[in-house]
Parts: C-alpha cells; structure tokens; sequence
C-alpha cells in the first residue's frame, strides 16, 4: 500500500509539472464548482451567472484542446447570446417571492463528503488506467479557416435558416411571456 501512494504521489506531481495541466486542473475546477452553484442557487439571476461563468471555463477548457472554434462558439454562444437571452426570459416574466426553505447543514455536509469521495475514486481510477496515445495534433492547421468555409460556401442555406428559427423562437417566448400578463 505505501509503494502504491508513493507510486500516486508521483505520478501527481509529474502532472503538475506541466503548465497546460495547471490550466486544466484551475479550469476543471472552476467549470464544476460553477455548475454546482448554479444548481444550489436560489435566485435564477444568480444561477445564469454562474451558468456563464462553466460555459467561458468549457470554452477555455476547449482551447486546451487545441479546438479554437468551437472554443470561440462556446464562449460567444453559450457563454453571451445564451446568458442574454436567458436573462431576457426571467426579466420578461413575473416572479413572485416566496419564503426562503429552511437550510439543510447536514445534507450540505454529506454532498460534500460524497463529492470527495467521488473525486477520490475518480482519481485513483485514472491513476491506474493506461491511456492510448493518437496521433499527433497539428496545431499550425488552420481548422477554423476550413470550418469558415465550408459554413458560408457549402452550408449557407441551413445557416441561414437556423438564424431565423431562432429569431422566430424569440418572438414567441416574447409573445409568450406578455401573454402570462394579461
């Protein structure tokens, strides 16, 4: 059992000598503990900002991963049009206040426990894994100049027509959302 934690103690710290994998470990974090918060918070404002806050993580996590585009959608998308919209949808509609449910210390501390646990054995399983390596990437491609292309040359047509459902599913949550008034 020691030569096995002296085994994991390393292999930790070799992880940790690589700056990509900092970022990785800071972003992981930062996407989950915001994820988690968004689902604990009370006040839907509160929980569409930290929606935003795990969709610009994934997005960074996303450029780690050597994919610019769809880091730059996820951010742009998600992280901006779909915050906005979002709170455009809660400002719209009436909200009643209600009271406040009482706090639960003791389920807060056994999710905790739970969380620690989990991450514990997710750990120590990927720890005892050996991955297969791919080829390599070739980070000088320009994959977003071919996307870009293929978009607006092949596809414009279903572009196109997505922008407009998309307006026209705006249009409706707004005629929606004033019909609850009346």
């Amino acid at each position: 059992m020691g030569a096995n934690l002296a085994i994991l103690w390393d292999n930790l710290a070799a992880f940790f000598s690589r700056g990509t994998n900092i970022v990785f470990t800071v972003l992981a974090v930062l996407v989950i503990s915001a994820a988690v918060l968004m689902i604990n918070y009370e006040k839907i404002v509160h929980m569409v900002l930290a929606m935003a806050v795990a969709f610009i993580g994934l997005g960074g996590l996303y450029i780690l991963l050597a994919a610019e585009f769809v880091a730059i959608v996820q951010i742009l998308i998600y992280g901006g049009a779909m915050t906005i919209l979002m709170i455009f949808g809660i400002m719209m509609t009436r909200h009643t206040n209600q009271d406040d449910p009482p706090r639960r210390p003791v389920f807060n501390a056994l999710l905790l426990v739970g969380v620690i646990v989990l991450f514990g054995l997710l750990f120590y399983a990927i720890q005892g894994t050996a991955f297969v390596t791919g080829p390599a990437l070739d980070p000088g491609a320009d994959n977003t100049r071919a996307i870009g292309e293929l978009v607006f040359n092949n596809h414009v047509i279903p572009f196109e027509l997505v922008s407009v459902l998309l307006t026209v599913a705006f249009i409706g949550a707004i005629v929606m959302a004033k019909r609850e008034e009346e």
